[in-house]
């Protein structure tokens, strides 16, 4: 990072804004519940793609009903972090929640498939924002040390969420109709939003918008956008789409490449205000964390999607019956997550969480490519508890060891920065997924249903075939499924060999370690540093100033905080 980058990244305002228990409980409970609503909406639509593709008659290209929302959360999510350390965390965390409102409403009422997909686009931009604003409001009003427990908590929303939106999506889809879901969200939504405009605190200046506008990083934002729009689309579309080899492709591929280029470059040497600055790269700790997320992404949205896959074209099960099969995995990932935030707070530690969590993320993994079309039912439940208690240890412990090992300018771009790379990781493991899913469904079809191939994401009708047919084919749905477990295995071990390069500092961000001093003379056996002995009253004193933030009562914390406001407005 150049002076320059570090004098403009050092001038940011401090929008740290510790709160009192009871306001900081209310402010919590809003965020978690939003964060809820968010991955219901995500986590629902996978298990819709049959229902809707049929509907639509989209069977063909319903994979981008999920491709698009994971285009536009990665496009805009690396913008988050600047944004709201420009302009405030709530001005643009109301406005995510407003667009997520108005996307959900539109998604409902779509009446072709080319309106769904771009609508999901920008459910995916809003969501974008709801999750790295969410994590980042929590780095403001909680400090580090507590962190762990209250990013345990989202994470349990996380798991919630992927166990709420399958089961109302599998409701819907089979009581009523798939727009309802929409329907729902909308208005919830909404109500986020108006509780949170009420209820969330703002520590931003109002004066110097103007001066604020002129730090965006606008040539950063133009040759990112560019450049992963025109790389995630033929990416995520070549082969199944597209063919390779076309001219269409092989542009977008170029010219996307040369823009990623540019991009780094600007970062590196142009923007006074990096969006993505390029010196988190060189702590080998943040570097590697980073790329975790980008692998760990890449498995955790394939399995998202070609989870109810698997359950719907192979085990042939309703889209209720498949969401029920998911609690497992998300009520596990749930408690490991609270469990898992709570030891970080409790122990200052996470070095050994995140191993944990890596180690038995692969194992689950690893288990599931037994995963066939007669295999027992208890067996999926029992690998899909083994996969939720790792991800419920990586998901939110990863934000707390990346914000350990960055200044604390830097903890809403670290955010975005490891939500970008985690959704880049998705969208480009989504589209080897299907290619994987395409290519063995079609070799292992008999010649005269080689056609089913082509619509990977509609649930096969069995009542059209032979008895021994339809065997034929759904042996052949679970061959594909299985090599696409397979794929994401060797990705989840390499999340596990990098925690090789993560090393646990404890909850000290660099520059805030304590210093010794010099000048205090030895204090052993309760003597003070002139000589005499402390008094109980003295000593009791020092007690209380050096015991844990935790340990300490609620009343001395909050006056801690009234001291620490008072101290603030008087340097601002």
């Amino acid at each position: 990072m150049t002076r320059r980058q570090d004098e403009a990244e050092a001038a940011l305002h401090d929008q740290e804004n510790l709160l009192p228990h009871k306001q900081l409980c209310l402010v919590f409970f809003v965020l978690a519940l939003t964060l809820l609503v968010y991955f219901v909406d995500q986590n629902g639509i996978g298990q819709l793609l049959p229902t809707v593709a049929k509907d639509l008659h989209a069977t063909e290209t319903i994979s981008w009903a999920g491709t698009s929302a994971l285009i536009g959360n990665t496009v805009f999510q690396v913008l988050y972090g600047r944004l709201s350390d420009l302009f405030g965390r709530k001005g643009v965390y109301l406005s995510a929640l407003a667009l997520l409102c108005f996307s959900d409403l539109m998604c409902g009422v779509s009446r072709n498939a080319t309106m769904l997909y771009v609508f999901r686009g920008l459910t995916g931009v809003a969501g974008g924002g709801i999750t790295s604003l969410t994590m980042m409001i929590v780095s403001d009003i909680v400090t580090l040390e507590r962190r762990g427990k209250y990013q345990g908590i989202l994470g349990s929303m996380v798991g919630l969420g992927n166990l709420i939106g399958p089961l109302l999506a599998g409701l819907f889809g089979q009581t009523s109709t798939w727009r309802t879901l929409f329907y729902m969200l909308c208005p919830t939504a909404a109500a986020c939003g108006f509780v949170s405009w009420w209820l969330l605190p703002s520590n931003m200046p109002a004066e110097n918008f103007r001066a604020n506008v002129k730090k965006i990083d606008y040539w950063g934002v133009t040759t990112a956008s560019i450049s992963l729009i025109l790389l995630l689309i033929p990416v995520s579309g070549g082969g199944a789409y597209f063919e390779w080899n076309s001219p269409m492709v092989i542009s977008m591929l170029v010219i996307g490449g040369i823009f990623a280029i540019l991009f780094i470059y600007v970062e590196w040497r142009v923007s006074a205000l990096p969006m993505m600055p390029l010196s988190l790269f060189k702590n080998t700790p943040v570097a590697a964390i980073l790329l975790q997320n980008f692998f760990f992404g890449a498995v955790f949205y394939t399995y998202i999607y070609y989870l109810p896959l698997y359950y719907q074209n192979v085990r042939q099960f309703s889209p209720l019956k498949s969401a029920f099969l998911t609690i497992p995995l998300t009520l596990t990932q749930s408690f490991a997550s609270i469990c898992s935030g709570q030891y970080i707070s409790r122990r200052k530690r996470y070095g050994e969480v995140i191993w944990f969590g890596f180690a038995v993320y692969t194992l689950g993994i690893s288990l599931t490519t037994i995963f066939g079309r007669e295999t027992a039912i208890w067996k999926n439940i029992v690998i899909l508890m083994v996969l939720g208690l790792g991800t419920g240890n990586v998901f939110q412990p990863t934000i707390i060891a990346l914000q350990a090992h960055c200044y604390k300018s830097q903890r809403a771009v670290v955010i975005s920065v490891r939500n970008f790379l985690r959704c880049l990781g998705g969208s480009v493991g989504l589209a080897i997924s299907a290619a994987v899913l395409q290519n063995v469904l079609k070799a292992s079809l008999p010649e005269q249903y080689k056609y089913l191939a082509k619509t990977t994401y509609a649930k096969p009708d069995y009542t059209k075939f032979s008895h021994a047919d339809g065997l034929v084919i759904q042996e052949a749905y679970a061959k594909a499924s299985r090599a696409v477990f397979i794929y994401c295995a060797p990705l989840a071990g390499i999340c596990l060999l990098t925690c090789l390069f993560v090393t646990d500092r404890g909850l000290v961000r660099p520059g805030e370690e304590p210093k010794p001093n010099p000048d205090a003379k030895s204090t052993s056996d309760g003597e003070n540093g002139d000589g005499g002995v402390t008094s109980g009253k003295d000593m009791e004193k020092l007690m209380v100033v050096a015991a844990p933030a935790d340990e300490r009562d609620e009343s001395e914390k909050e006056d801690d905080i009234a001291v620490s406001r008072v101290t603030r407005k008087e340097k601002v």
